[in-house]
């Protein structure tokens, strides 16, 4: 496994342990992100069947383009109703709980700008 994909697993577990049960910021739209993510799950799907079938490099990559896309698209709404809701809520409470879910949110900001 690459160094990403473990930093990336790690990020992930460490997150599930630590992170606070719904309602997030985007439950009042979850069906329309389920929706979302299913699509790309079918342009990924689309890009293995390109490669299973031999389709021209320059095809392939256009359509790797189309997908990074998407998910970049899903990551900043996700990121907006994230800000809205769960970092807005802390910075009315304050103290510490304010300064940890800005920094929370600027990870998130920092690590979708490495992308």
């Amino acid at each position: 496994m690459s160094t990403e994909a473990t930093e990336a697993t790690e990020a992930t577990e460490t997150a599930a342990a630590v992170a606070p049960q719904g309602p997030h910021g985007y439950s009042s739209h979850k069906a329309d992100h389920l929706k979302r993510l299913r699509r790309i799950e079918g342009q990924a799907r689309g890009l293995q069947r390109m490669v299973e079938e031999d389709v021209y490099c320059i095809d392939i990559l256009t359509q790797v383009s189309a997908s990074t896309k998407a998910l970049q698209s899903f990551a900043l709404a996700l990121l907006e109703e994230h800000i809205k809701h769960c970092v807005a809520a802390a910075v009315e409470e304050g103290g510490p709980t304010m300064d940890e879910k800005v920094a929370e949110a600027m990870a998130a900001i920092s690590r979708l700008l490495r992308t």
